[in-house]
């Protein structure tokens, strides 16, 4: 595995590592470790978009696990994504001595988003465009990090969910994926945690609510993501710095970090 080119790896963050400075930390220093991997940070941050919106009086509603986003609301979500918790993350990788960036995916031109079901809202369905502007910040050693805010063809700002701007950009580099969650993987009927998961096993699943929620659309967004590439996508739990430290370095097997999704 040594004598081979790394893949670039897109590490999609969110949920309670946004909210713990000490996990966010943690990463950041097993990113910086592995100076000879590509990695390209891909964040949400649905906590922080609640409790904002929540202060300006906004109820939160979803929908299979996905934001609803009323137009009213995008000035406030663009505010937390593409501000509050992109530069943060920024912030804390340059206090370690890790150079970052952050943009949002409308910058650079790098995604084109059509808006999604209607009944989501101001949401934003992505699509890649070009890999410039992410190249000329690669070659230059800069972590880039990109929170989920995109832009339809007429300039208006939307929405996307976080799992599927992760997929567009891994579509862009043609790079690996990781989604990072708050647990080990993905649960069968019994509660344990599943070593990988196809297509027709995971709408089994879906079919009888075992996964839910925000699982349902990550492990729709890695299904797509695992078809797209080619390739499996590991969707495992930030509360393991080690596991992630062998992911980047290339040292591991297929089954030894959370859930691997199959390609179809």
């Amino acid at each position: 595995m040594s004598n081979k080119i790394k893949k670039p790896l897109v590490i999609k963050i969110g949920g309670a590592i946004l909210a713990e400075t000490s996990a966010l930390l943690a990463l950041l220093k097993v990113i910086k470790q592995e100076q000879d991997r590509i990695v390209v940070l891909v964040h949400g941050g649905g906590c922080v978009v609640d409790e904002m919106l929540a202060q300006a009086g906004f109820a939160t509603h979803k929908k299979q696990g996905l934001r609803v986003t009323p137009n009213e609301q995008i000035p406030l979500i663009v505010g937390a994504l593409a501000g509050s918790v992109n530069k943060r993350i920024v912030a804390q990788a340059n206090s370690i001595g890790l150079p970052a960036v952050g943009l949002s995916l409308t910058d650079g031109d790098m995604v084109h988003c059509q808006l999604n079901d209607k009944e989501l809202g101001a949401v934003g369905l992505p699509h890649p465009h070009s890999s410039l502007l992410l190249d000329q910040l690669i070659a230059q050693k800069f972590l880039t990090v990109i929170c989920s805010i995109g832009s339809l063809s007429n300039g208006q700002l939307v929405n996307v969910n976080a799992d599927d701007a992760a997929v567009v950009i891994c579509q862009l580099l043609n790079a690996e994926l990781l989604l990072l969650t708050d647990v080990e993987g993905v649960r069968d009927a019994q509660g344990c945690y599943l070593k990988s998961l196809n297509k027709t096993q995971a709408q089994q699943l879906i079919d009888q609510g075992v996964i839910a929620g925000g699982m349902t659309a990550k492990v729709n967004a890695a299904l797509t993501a695992a078809q797209h590439l080619r390739r499996s996508i590991a969707v495992a739990s930030w509360k393991n710095p080690e596991k992630i430290t062998a992911f980047l370095s290339g040292n591991f097997k297929d089954n030894s970090i959370g859930t691997r999704i199959l390609p179809h």
